[in-house]
């Protein structure tokens, strides 16, 4: 294993040593729990910000962690362009014209120099192609583009879902943002206290979403004509809002709906926070979100639902103290700002002061220091400050490091260091760690090609445009009137009437709403809805859902076939007592209209629901962990990942508390014999010295002076021959505390094999994403299904 792949940590680069202007070989690691109190970065362009951010994202994903990306600038979709095999050919497709004639080559030429540089660069990181692909691997990466058919669309329009749960502070919060943003949108500046605009909309969306409705566009539109409530405060409404500035308004807000292009924010993918982070099976995504095509308005607009559903998102996950998840926002200029409070920044600012809770790491980056809000980046716990543009820009940063309380160093300490960094090179605060850090960030198993047009989007993203966009099915009237379509078992009868057939008052009849504005003749269905409950004392599930089916009615000697019934996906309470005006009737069978049939269907309905209706679970067979009803495979598998990286972060905790005092004796022990070695050589030195001065005089006196065997003479001669004996000792003595050194250095590396070795077995997080899960199948007792309601139901 290398030295920068352990479990837990992000390789970021390398320590850079500023006299030598050059990275040292120590690997600058970063832990992953680290980025749960969030971070930002701040550069220049050129500064090496872009590759930086790709590198954390890549860190993320090798380690099996989902990131959601917000791109306005389109840097960050070079994410996908990784290239395995380093060959030639896949880096033609990406090379530009500009840049080989830049070059002065042809292009295949500059694809194969731009393949080779890439290889070498990977190389002197002790990187290569394999990593690239544990990358590719690791998890799925996407291009969404919202607003355009570039990438996959992201269908924001459709209709404004309500958050889920209850707690009124994000339903205010998301309503005042979702409004904003709207307007926004529609040109109309709606300040949230004063503005007419602003207040009526935030009403009817509240209204909506405490009714637990979605409404779209188009019933905004008329609502906002005719609004349900009378009053808005203690003024009337038309007192308050006449209707034709009303009129006005809704002619605004339409505009949207008329605009060229509009279709394409009601297509494409849902607004689903957790498919954006996870497939269906459970592999972690990395979904970018690019954002070049937009204007401001329309960039502001989705950025603040897209932040708004990841609120609704997180708040509804486990508390947790590891990384879960990464937001990442590039370029945040605009939608951070010290005065202003466009849509976004409310719930940037959630996320920064919450998202820590359940593990949701944000990273902010800028090149613009002095379009930051700093007195709202005081949560933030890593700082990585890049090369700077001006004194104004360091002067802000300084400024923003004291306001948010980032210790560690003296700001004329920081003020020289920014001074000194250069092209990739980057100055690293963590709260975390008791000094800085001056490191170069290493190079990206991505290829930086700079941001793609729409066309190289389209072919990146392939296939997945049309994938993404599907959505897991219909539902509501449109569902239930292609559940209920006539069969080449049922055909539907001819001769529809326009009178409502007379029945006996025994027999419970409603209508469903229609799902057209010129619906079709109805048809008689028999509708069932039915209570199931499913008990397994083993497992401790006891799940109780209710079911809807409508069967067809027929003529022949079994009237109602429940096997051929469809599943709808309608409520008793949409049901409605009266039919439309105008509508035409089918001819009602025979056996439709004797009430003492339907207590016979209903026994037999609930016995078909017992034989058919199952509860699936899914089950992890190495942990003997169940799936929760109701929870997708997707969900399952996160929940798993989360857990085993919770526990494989504990462990290394665990591990580090363990060694931590060994390594520190070691340490010490190794310094004190240093020392000694250290010691034993001046000493040793000095005796040599000595020795020669006495050995030299000795024979200085023997040659010249006038007794040359005098007593004097012989004296010193002895003394120099002890001095000699004494070096030879003292030489020992430096060869034994040299193996000393040697002795203490040895156990110190076996400690760090012996630590290495037990972290290699800790990682247990990829098993869950990859594990072959089983299926349980429960299956109801007949006693647990109840009929809540049957009855003679027209379509």
């Amino acid at each position: 294993m290398k030295d920068f792949e352990k479990l837990g940590v992000f390789y970021l680069g390398r320590e850079f040593d500023a006299a030598a202007k050059q990275p040292t070989d120590a690997p600058v690691l970063y832990d992953s729990k680290d980025l749960v109190t969030h971070a930002l970065c701040v550069g220049m362009t050129g500064s090496g910000k872009t590759g930086l951010g790709i590198t954390l994202i890549e860190e993320a994903a090798l380690d099996g962690v989902p990131a959601i990306v917000i791109d306005p600038k389109g840097d960050l979709t070079n994410l996908l362009l990784t290239f395995p095999e380093l060959r030639a050919a896949d880096f033609t497709p990406w090379v530009t014209d500009d840049d080989a004639r830049r070059a002065g080559q042809p292009i295949e030429a500059f694809a194969a120099g731009e393949a080779e540089r890439w290889r070498r660069g990977l190389a002197e990181w002790g990187e290569d192609g394999a990593r690239i692909q544990r990358l590719r691997d690791a998890a799925e990466f996407t291009i969404y583009t919202p607003g355009s058919t570039a990438g996959v669309p992201v269908s924001v329009l459709g209709s404004f879902a309500p958050p889920a749960g209850d707690d009124p502070e994000l339903l205010g919060g998301r309503v005042q943002t979702t409004v904003s943003s709207l307007l926004a949108l529609a040109g109309i500046e709606g300040d949230p206290m004063k503005s007419r605009e602003h207040i009526l909309l935030s009403k009817i969306l509240q209204d909506a979403w405490q009714a637990g409705e979605s409404p779209d566009l188009a019933v905004l539109v008329q609502r906002v004509q005719q609004p349900a409530m009378a009053r808005i405060g203690v003024i009337d409404l038309d007192s308050f809002f006449p209707p034709a500035e009303r009129f006005a308004f809704a002619m605004s807000i339409n505009a949207l709906l008329a605009a060229p292009g509009f279709d394409v924010w009601t297509q494409g993918a849902p607004l689903d926070i957790a498919a954006f982070l996870r497939s269906t099976a459970g592999k972690p995504r990395v979904s970018i979100f690019s954002l070049p095509h937009l204007d401001d308005s329309q960039r502001t607009f989705f950025v603040a639902l897209l932040l708004n559903a990841l609120i609704g998102w997180m708040r509804s996950q486990s508390g947790t103290s590891s990384l879960r998840a990464v937001l990442y926002m590039d370029e945040i200029f605009g939608f951070f700002p010290p005065v202003a409070n466009p849509p976004s920044k409310l719930p940037l600012l959630t996320l920064l002061k919450q998202a820590r809770a359940y593990g949701l790491g944000i990273v902010l980056a800028t090149q613009n220091p002095v379009d930051l809000d700093y007195k709202g980046l005081s949560n933030i716990g890593t700082w990585w400050l890049g090369r700077l543009q001006t004194d104004r820009d360091k002067a802000r940063v300084l400024d923003g490091l004291e306001s948010a309380n980032v210790a560690g160093a003296s700001r004329a300490e920081i003020d020289s260091l920014l001074s000194l960094l250069t092209s990739r090179v980057f100055l690293m605060r963590n709260v975390h760690e008791d000094a800085l850090t001056l490191f170069q960030s290493r190079w990206t198993l991505s290829y930086l090609r700079g941001p793609l047009g729409r066309d190289e989007i389209r072919r990146l993203n392939g296939g997945k445009r049309a994938a993404a966009a599907e959505t897991a099915g219909a539902s509501g009237p449109a569902a239930v009137a292609a559940a209920t379509a006539p069969s080449d078992a049922a055909p539907a009868a001819p001769g529809a009437v326009a009178r409502r057939p007379v029945l006996p008052p025994d027999i419970i009849q409603y209508f469903a709403p229609a799902s057209s504005s010129s619906p079709a003749p109805l048809r008689p269905m028999l509708y069932g809805r039915v209570a199931v409950r499913f008990v397994d004392a083993r497992l401790k599930i006891d799940e109780t859902r209710e079911v809807a089916f409508a069967a067809a009615i027929g003529d022949g000697a079994v009237p109602v076939e429940w096997e051929e019934a469809a599943r709808v996906e309608l409520e008793p309470d949409a049901l409605l007592p009266d039919p439309p005006a105008g509508v035409m009737f089918q001819p009602l069978p025979a056996a439709a209209a004797k009430a003492r049939n339907y207590p016979l269907w209903g026994k037999q309905f609930s016995t078909w629901v017992a034989a058919n209706e199952s509860l699936e679970l899914l089950r992890a067979p190495s942990i003997g962990e169940g799936s929760r009803a109701g929870e997708s495979e997707r969900d399952f598998r996160a929940r798993l990942q989360q857990a085993a990286r919770e526990s494989r972060d504990e462990a290394l905790e665990r591990l580090r508390k363990k060694y931590a005092p060994k390594q520190a004796a070691l340490d010490e022990k190794l310094r004190r014999a240093q020392q000694i070695v250290q010691r034993e050589r001046e000493q040793a030195t000095g005796q040599k010295l000595q020795t020669a001065i006495s050995v030299g005089a000795t024979l200085v006196g023997a040659l010249l002076g006038r007794k040359a065997f005098s007593a004097t003479t012989i004296g010193r001669a002895t003394t120099a021959a002890r001095g000699v004996g004494r070096a030879m000792n003292d030489a020992d003595d430096v060869e034994r505390a040299q193996e000393t050194v040697a002795a203490v250095g040895e156990q110190r590396r076996r400690l760090d094999e012996e630590l290495a070795a037990e972290t290699a077995t800790l990682d247990a997080s990829s098993t869950a994403a990859t594990e072959r899960l089983e299926t349980i199948v429960l299956k109801p007792r007949k006693a647990n299904v109840t009929v809540k309601l049957l009855a003679l139901v027209w379509f």
